[in-house]
This record gives C-alpha cells, sequence and structure tokens, in this order.
C-alpha cells in the first residue's frame, strides 16, 4: 500500500535509501534530510514493513522533481516502484505543476511510465539547486527523464 510517510519511517527511509547510496546507484541523505523533508516522501508498506519510498520535490511553479526511489530488494519487480512514482504523478497533477523529472541510471523503467529522455540543460533550476553541490558534477552519467502533463 502506498502512503504518505510518517515520522516513525524516517530511520528505515534513511537506510534503505543509503543501501542504495553505498551501490552508487543514487546520493546519499542524512537522517536530518529525511526528517526535514518528511512530507515530501512516499512509501510502500507491505506487512507493516516499509519496503519502498520515493520522494516528490516540487522546484519551481511548473516543474517537480522525482527523486529518492527506492525498492528493497527483497522486493523488487512486483510493481511496487511502479506505484510510488503513479503517487507521485497524481499529487504533481493535482498540484497543478506541468512537467515532472528524473536523473536516473533506468530510464527503461520511467519510460514505461510515459517519460521522455531529454538534456539535462532543459533542468536549469534543478542544475544550479542541486547538481551543482553534487560530488560527480560535472560528470554525471545520470540519464535526465520527463512527463509533461
Amino acid at each position: 500500500m502506498v502512503r504518505t510517510a510518517r515520522i516513525p519511517d524516517a530511520k528505515t527511509i534513511h537506510q534503505l535509501l543509503n543501501h542504495f547510496a553505498k551501490t552508487g546507484l543514487m546520493l546519499s541523505s542524512s537522517l536530518s534530510e529525511i526528517y526535514e523533508n518528511i512530507r515530501s516522501f512516499y512509501v510502500f508498506e507491505e506487512r507493516g514493513e516499509v519496503v519502498g519510498v520515493v520522494r516528490l520535490q516540487v522546484c519551481w511553479e511548473d516543474l517537480a522533481e522525482i527523486r529518492s526511489l527506492a525498492v528493497a530488494e527483497s522486493a523488487g519487480g512486483r510493481g511496487i516502484g511502479r506505484e510510488l512514482v503513479e503517487a507521485c504523478l497524481a499529487e504533481a497533477r493535482q498540484l497543478g505543476l506541468k512537467k515532472v523529472f528524473a536523473l536516473t541510471y533506468k530510464p527503461d523503467f520511467f519510460a514505461k511510465l510515459g517519460f521522455s529522455e531529454i538534456e539535462k540543460s532543459e533542468l536549469p533550476h534543478k542544475i544550479w539547486r542541486d547538481c551543482i553541490q553534487c560530488p560527480q558534477f560535472p560528470e554525471c552519467d545520470e540519464i535526465a527523464v520527463s512527463v509533461e502533463f
């Protein structure tokens, strides 16, 4: 079941995200960052356990980013990631946003959800807000994808 994250979920979210950060698939997040942004997270809960997480970050009046998408390896391949992204897209539509993007190593996953590859140069607010602080900048090898409503 997809639901909005709650304070007691923060430590599990932290563990899940940092597990994948250690593999190089995403950047790490501090527990403090997770608490500060807990309202923007969705989790997938199964039998009382959080097995997936995603975050919708509004960047500008017409733009948001899907971030921190992670599904526990034990729960992979069952559509949990899809449900989490769809929750973000539903919220983006409700907020009146026109475009949602993600930076990913798995563009095929996002393509199945209607996203198309774009140039990172189309995302100036993202580049200057977050990317410039990233240790991989400017040689980032993630692929930018977006969907418009």
